[in-house]
């Protein structure tokens, strides 16, 4: 598998999410409240709720508030009801772009992301118009230097789909979404922490961005990621850092 600056946009993703604290506590309280009404509130049984919990942890939000978030699902506190919808696009030079967003006012999320795509230089697709484009898959990535033949050996007996080695020796392992959380605990037992792992979109094409268009890119990316009602944005571009 390619991807000679994996590691690289990786890290630089997650820099970017650790300055937008506040925001990420927003957008996990809401999957926390939408996991919880669709499958109950108990984590042990509802594997949507216990990646929730786990990524409210990952940036240490406080237990009341997820607490509180999961309430808001059950009925147990009075909270918004947020529908969830998907927005597909094209960034610069033809880059595909999706947009996942939990709303409470589908007319207003529309407008903004519309708004977003064309003030940068995209412009919003029909439903389907890029998702082809995209594997539903979960995905861990593994720092250079981690030990193939071993991390390779623990996957596959774990049920992972497929292990690929990077061109700058990153390690992913991807699963199927319903495998992802079994996967991820069996591997995490034996001593392998991903640096990086979730239920996503993965491109199955990636384009290499650099100077202006790679800005103009990032630029869009930001301004979708900055709506209050978008949860995540998947894009093919990747930017040469």
């Amino acid at each position: 598998m390619a991807g000679h600056s994996k590691w690289a946009n990786i890290q630089h993703r997650k820099g970017r999410q650790d300055e937008k604290r506040g925001a990420a506590f927003s957008r996990i309280a809401k999957e926390l409240t939408v996991a919880a009404k669709m499958g109950g509130g108990d984590p042990g049984f509802n594997p949507r709720l216990r990646m929730a919990v786990d990524k409210a942890k990952a940036v240490n939000m406080p237990k009341d508030k997820i607490e509180n978030a999961i309430k808001k699902g059950t009925g147990e506190l009075e909270g918004v009801s947020y529908e969830e919808i998907r927005y597909e696009g094209y960034g610069i030079n033809g880059a595909a772009v999706m947009v996942d967003c939990l709303t409470d006012n589908k007319v207003r999320t529309v407008a903004e992301v519309r708004h977003a795509f064309a003030k940068h230089g995209g412009n919003m697709g029909t439903d389907g118009s890029v998702a082809f484009m995209f594997k539903h898959c979960g995905q861990l990535l593994f720092a250079p230097g981690t030990d193939e033949a071993k991390l390779m050996d623990a996957a596959i007996d774990a049920g992972a789909d497929d292990v690929a080695t990077n061109d700058d020796a990153s390690i992913e392992v991807i699963t199927a979404p319903g495998d992802f959380l079994a996967v991820k605990e069996a591997l995490e037992s034996t001593g392998f922490i991903a640096e990086f792992a979730e239920v996503t979109m993965k491109p199955l094409n990636e384009t290499e961005f650099a100077g202006e268009d790679a800005l103009k890119m990032q630029k869009l990316l930001d301004a979708l990621d900055g709506l209050d009602d978008v949860q995540a944005v998947y894009t093919t571009a990747v930017m040469d850092e």
